[in-house]
Parts: structure tokens; sequence; C-alpha cells
């Protein structure tokens, strides 16, 4: 499978924000609603980017970020993080792991749309 965008996003209103702004690439969007589950649906269907709450129930996102970077299969995948609030060292941990972009609640449609054009363009 490619053309894909996977969202990791335990809240349905966020999924669905974010699936709505997504929609608007013309990508096939996919949802997980932990970080195990992320994981498993990255390796399996190897979208071209995923979105990444950091606040998960199972694990946060820093913890699955960095499993997915480094794992061969799934490692240059670009990941964008979604953190509740702009968190310099949430920030920075997760760019150190490999993470591509921090961007903090509430989310800006053309701010995204272009963090999606921009990874993809380079993906």
């Amino acid at each position: 499978m490619g053309a894909t965008i996977l969202i990791i996003e335990d809240t349905e209103a966020h999924r669905v924000l974010l699936r709505d702004i997504l929609a608007l690439t013309g990508k096939e969007i996919i949802e997980a609603t932990n970080g195990e589950e992320g994981i498993r649906l990255a390796k399996e269907i190897k979208p071209e980017l995923v979105f990444m709450d950091l606040h998960l129930p199972d694990m946060d996102g820093i913890t699955a970020t960095k499993i997915l970077k480094e794992d061969p299969l799934t490692g240059d995948i670009p990941i964008v993080a979604i953190g509740s609030y702009e968190s310099s060292q949430e920030k920075r941990l997760f760019l150190a792991i490999g993470g591509n972009v921090y961007l903090s609640k509430p989310l800006d449609v053309e701010v995204i749309l272009s963090v999606v054009k921009q990874l993809l363009a380079r993906h």
C-alpha cells in the first residue's frame, strides 16, 4: 500500500479533526487509537507520513516514535508530533530521536497542510 497518512491519536475529536484536514491532501487516511496499534499499522502499510499524538494511553508518543525510527521497515517515514501544548523539553526530545516536525494544539489547518506538502516532497 502507499499514498497513505497514518494518524495515531486516542482522542476521537482530534482524530476527526486531523482526518478532515488531511483529507484535503487527497491521500488515504488510516487511523490508530494507541501506540501499539499505530506501530503495527505503520509496519503493515508503510505510510508516507505519520501524525503522532504524544500523549497516548498505552505508551507515550515519544516511545512509539523511537520504536518506529529504530526499525529499518519504518525508520525513514516522516513523523509529525502532535503535542497538547508547546513544551520545549518534549519538542527537543521528539526531534532528538528522529521526529521531523513538532506541532502543538490547537491545530492550524494551513500549517498542517504546509507541513504535509513539505514532508511528502522530501520523502
